[in-house]
């Protein structure tokens, strides 16, 4: 019987050593809810109060991104198709005031044009050459074309702060909560994965934010940039059109003069 006390209190031992590395039911039930609970809207919720300021500023952002697409791209959208529509109906005309009535009173860049056209023209009528009118006239397209370039642009210069900077602010929230779980692991003086994952897992979620707000206005702005050059191409074309209807109109004006001058 000396035999098996000896082995029956040798197994007791073992089994004692090795309780402690086994958690107990209710260490286990502590550790799952808390596991379950890291979802995004938790993890903001239980964020530092900084954290919170940058998740909501670059939420916020996103939103003026998504904004400035629908609203741009529908501006861009009806001012192609409207200003390539006016081009087509004043390909064949022969003067301003055929292109006038064939554009009618649509409000098109190339209505701008063919108006400062006339006006020059009208103002411009016996007391000037046909080199000044043309080039009064060219200098009222320039400031035509550089304020409907303004104006078409309005709201890149957002999408590309956005995307440039967006990082960087979701980059400092996750330092700020990294920096704050830091802190929290030094006060408890414990290690355990369940209490540092959630203030990781907070601090990281700002970077997601920033992610989630530069990648799509980097895209977008740059869409943006081929369709604004796109339209401005056409804006170009529109001015050219309107001054060679300028120049007929200039030599058609000055033929009677040549004609009755060579009698």
């Amino acid at each position: 019987m000396k035999p098996f006390a000896v082995r029956f209190s040798q197994g007791m031992l073992l089994v004692l050593a090795m309780a402690p590395l086994t958690p107990s039911m209710a260490e286990q039930g502590a550790i799952v809810p808390a596991m379950r609970e890291l979802s995004p809207w938790s993890m903001f919720l239980s964020a530092d109060i900084v954290v919170k300021a940058v998740m909501v500023g670059l939420a916020f952002a996103s939103l003026v991104t998504w904004t400035v697409f629908i609203a741009k791209m529908i501006e861009l959208t009806v001012a192609r198709r409207q200003l390539g529509a006016a081009l087509k109906r004043i390909s064949e005309v022969r003067s301003l005031a055929e292109a006038q009535l064939a554009v009618g009173v649509s409000e098109t860049t190339l209505s701008q044009f063919l108006s400062a056209a006339m006006r020059e023209a009208r103002l411009s009528a016996g007391i000037s050459s046909d080199e000044g009118i043309k080039e009064r006239a060219a200098s009222s397209f320039a400031e035509i074309v550089r304020a409907e370039s303004r104006r078409i642009r309005l709201g890149m210069g957002l999408l590309a702060t956005i995307g440039a900077t967006a990082p960087f602010v979701g980059l400092f929230g996750t330092v700020w909560g990294i920096m704050n779980s830091f802190i929290g692991i030094s006060k408890s003086q414990t290690t355990n994965l369940a209490v540092v994952a959630p203030g990781i897992a907070e601090a990281l979620l700002a970077t997601a934010f920033g992610l989630v707000a530069a990648i799509p206005a980097v895209i977008i702005y740059n869409h943006f940039s081929r369709l604004t050059k796109a339209y401005l191409e056409l804006v170009s074309r529109s001015s050219g059109s309107v001054a060679r209807l300028l120049s007929r109109d200039l030599d058609r004006t000055h033929v009677p003069v040549s004609a009755r001058a060579a009698e």
